[in-house]
């Protein structure tokens, strides 16, 4: 009996010691992979960053998903997939990718793609799940927030940049919403799926906005940056965004969303010598405060919030 419980104890505790580097993953790794996009925009045109970087992350993810004999998606599965990956990669990593090209600081990039629990929220109601009292209030503070930080720095002198900052959380936070009401493959694969559906659209944009896929610029730098966003950003942040979802509470596995935001301000400050305004940090403040509300919100006794383990 006591070795069973020496056996539980061991599997708690490494468990525990995965669950902290997947959120160190989450909020570190995540974070700074805006800086990475500011750092690599230089060499390579911004939805060519995004092709190449999907494409080395789909060889290396899919590697790992034949090795570990995944089961191959259904057509319907790929169609979906298909879907999903135009909102999330396509509408909202590209359009965030093409306004730190408009100058966006990345610190101010990651702040505005802090709101995407907001629209998260209102689809959601779309499709039938009408916020509650106290997510309402959440999101007339979040909106208040992406409000203030469009009146004073980096989005104020730069409207085109600040529209594309508001589309791209839009399209994540639809393709999230609309992705569960549709067959897709478990979590690591439905992410590999998407990668692959998602590189002949971001190379058709490239080739529709004319631009070069590597530019004069590049350096090592530039290119150090790319692999980076490929194996860090992609292939690892991906899997341990799968692993928090099926692994801890939703709460938790997307507490990202308020993290990443500040981690990102700090890595522009201290490696690219970035400036933020007062708006700027007060948006922030604002913004992750009505996302609190709504993502750290008890589920009603009737509907318990889910835990896998």
């Amino acid at each position: 009996m006591s070795v069973v419980l020496l056996e539980d104890a061991v599997d708690a505790s490494r468990q525990r010691w995965r669950l902290a580097l997947v959120l160190f993953t989450l909020y570190v790794v995540w974070g700074s992979t805006y800086l990475a996009m500011k750092l690599a925009l230089p060499g390579f045109s911004p939805y060519a960053l995004a092709t190449i970087r999907l494409m080395i992350a789909v060889v290396l993810l899919g590697g790992w998903l034949v090795y570990r004999g995944a089961r191959w998606p259904s057509a319907r599965q790929w169609r979906h997939s298909a879907i999903v990956a135009f909102f999330l990669l396509v509408i909202g990593n590209g359009l965030v990718t093409l306004g730190m090209e408009h100058g966006v600081s990345s610190g101010v990039a990651a702040i505005a793609v802090a709101s995407m629990p907001l629209f998260a929220a209102l689809f959601a109601g779309v499709f039938g799940k009408w916020p509650h009292g106290r997510d309402w209030l959440g999101l007339a503070i979040g909106f208040l927030g992406v409000l203030l930080l469009n009146l004073g720095g980096d989005l104020s002198a730069n409207p085109w940049a600040a529209l594309l900052l508001i589309l791209a959380p839009m399209g994540w936070a639809f393709g999230s919403v609309y992705g569960k009401r549709l067959d897709l493959p478990e979590p690591v694969t439905a992410s590999a799926t998407q990668m692959v559906c998602a590189i002949p659209m971001m190379a058709t944009v490239t080739l529709l906005r004319g631009e070069p896929w590597i530019r004069p610029g590049v350096d090592w730098v530039s290119i150090s940056a790319l692999v980076y966003l490929a194996v860090f950003g992609s292939v690892i942040g991906l899997s341990a965004y799968a692993y928090a979802l099926h692994h801890t509470r939703p709460a938790l596995a997307t507490s990202y969303a308020y993290v990443n935001p500040p981690v990102a301000v700090v890595f522009g400050v201290l490696f690219a010598g970035e400036i933020l305004h007062a708006f700027d940090l007060i948006g922030m403040a604002v913004i992750l405060f009505g996302v609190a509300l709504i993502t750290l919100r008890k589920p009603p006794a009737s509907q318990p919030e889910a835990e896998i383990s």
